[in-house]
Formats: structure tokens, C-alpha cells, sequence
């Protein structure tokens, strides 16, 4: 996302300087008696918004969504969406506003390396049982390592103020020996 905006923006500053040092060059001393300019002028006041406010519309609409792939130690990708179950289909004893549908996986007793990005604003792939903390920043990767000693379920929240809906994007993580990995 950060390398196709950037192109962009390269493109309008190389288009705004090029305006800029011809107009500099042509006009410097004269005194300009008509509108010469007026088709380039309605480009530049109308157009310039329009990509604005068209490269923020995606933005508006993406959130809620958990979108995860995962890489196996074989290298087969594994990928999957993670939503909060809403109160009406919770199940007795089912924590409110932390289960979700799709809960993450991981091998126990195996180092495990995460490799993360955003897609809308920054996140906190944030699980503290686990001892793990990694900032999700769009257009960029990060990443960190764990190893999750005991078998179990580990509950957590999105830890940055991401958004309207920050307060529901739980993250479960499920670690379960290997003889009950993959099935």
C-alpha cells in the first residue's frame, strides 16, 4: 500500500514542479493581460481533491475484519478470517466480547515467527500470557518470535487505539501439542 501511494504522490510532485518551473520561467516579469491558465488552473482545483479524497475512501470502510495468513513449517500458506461472536450466539461459559470464530492455532513447545501488516490503521498483535507485543503499522511488515511453553487458550484485545470498533477485536490463541496439530 505505502510503495503505490508513494508512486503517486511522486507523480504529482514531479506534474506540481514541472507547473511551477514553467510558470517561473514564462511569467516571471510579464504581467499576464488574459487567463491563459484557466484550463490548467480547473485541473489543478478539481482534480487534485478528487485523488485526495478518492485514496481515503478505502480507508473508511475497512474495518472489523481479522484477515490472517499464515505460512506453515512446510510452507503451505494457511489462511483464514477471524470475527467476535456476537452476544445472542454465545454459548454458556463463553467469555463476552473475547470468543471468536476462528481461533489462532499454534504448535506449543515450537519457536514460532509471526510476520504481520495492516490494512487499514495501526494494531497491536498484543497477547500478554504469551509475553508477546508486536506493533501492526499498514504498508509495513514487522515481525517477532514466540515460544509458547503450556498448552491452553490465551485471550487478548487489540492493545492500540485503532478505530470505533478498537474494543471488539479480540485475539485468541490456541497452543496444543503436536500430536493434535493439523487436526
Amino acid at each position: 500500500l505505502h510503495h503505490d501511494v508513494f508512486f503517486f504522490v511522486i507523480l504529482i510532485f514531479v506534474f506540481v514542479s514541472w507547473i511551477l518551473g514553467r510558470a517561473l520561467w514564462n511569467f516571471h516579469y510579464k504581467k499576464i493581460q488574459s487567463r491563459k491558465g484557466l484550463f490548467m488552473e480547473l485541473i489543478s482545483r478539481f482534480f487534485g481533491p478528487f485523488f485526495l479524497v478518492s485514496s481515503l475512501c478505502s480507508l473508511l470502510y475497512h474495518h472489523l475484519v481479522c484477515y490472517t495468513q499464515w505460512t506453515s513449517f512446510d510452507e503451505q500458506s494457511i489462511t483464514f478470517e477471524s470475527y467476535t461472536i456476537p452476544e445472542d450466539d454465545l454459548e454458556l461459559g463463553q467469555s463476552r466480547l473475547l470468543e471468536v470464530e476462528n481461533k489462532v492455532v499454534l504448535l506449543a513447545k515450537s519457536p514460532i515467527r509471526f510476520i504481520v501488516t495492516s490494512g487499514d490503521v495501526p494494531h497491536s498483535w498484543d497477547v500478554p500470557s504469551l509475553g508477546v507485543k508486536c506493533d501492526v503499522v499498514p504498508g509495513r511488515l514487522n515481525q517477532t518470535y514466540i515460544l509458547v511453553q503450556p498448552e491452553g487458550v490465551y485471550y487478548s484485545q487489540c492493545s492500540e487505539i485503532c478505530g470505533t470498533y478498537h474494543a471488539f477485536m479480540p485475539i485468541v490463541v490456541e497452543a496444543v501439542p503436536r500430536k493434535y496439530y493439523g487436526s
